[in-house]
């Protein structure tokens, strides 16, 4: 049986916010636009801390950039920087990363970046559930808000 949004948030103080995320929820031609709105909503409803790294904010904002243009990766960098808690992961972390991603990437298509949230919502956020439209992260065996 699937857990819905609303039981994996009801509980949550925190969530990890994933590029594919932001991207959607800026791109009106994304498939997820609207879903993404919804869960937007949710969590300003349940006033959650929406929670990213730098890296994460570096990577959507060439994702913006290239794919929508100079306007939206502004817009999402004026606006991220008031609204999400940043984190800027320890050398440590980074290595974590690093180890993890060469031993998961081999078999899977699996981005430096993507093993990097991995280490910190395992550790630093004890699993924080993920916002996240990248099959990747449930793939990593983390709790992706449908």
């Amino acid at each position: 049986m699937a857990i819905g949004p609303q039981a994996i948030l009801k509980g949550a103080g925190r969530v990890f916010g994933d590029s594919s995320f932001f991207f959607a929820v800026l791109n009106p031609g994304d498939p997820f636009f609207t879903r993404a709105r919804e869960i937007s909503a949710e969590i300003l409803v349940r006033g959650i801390e929406v929670v990213t790294t730098w890296e994460m904010i570096v990577e959507c904002t060439a994702l913006l950039r290239y794919r929508l243009g100079y306007p939206q990766s502004r817009k999402f960098l004026s606006g991220a920087t008031s609204v999400l808690t940043i984190l800027y992961p320890s050398d440590k972390e980074r290595l974590a990363a690093i180890e993890f991603y060469l031993k998961r990437s081999r078999l899977r298509r699996l981005s430096l970046c993507d093993a990097l949230s991995y280490v910190v919502v395992s550790t630093r956020l004890a699993w924080a559930p993920c916002l996240s439209f990248d099959e990747d992260f449930a793939a990593m065996g983390l709790t992706v808000v449908p």
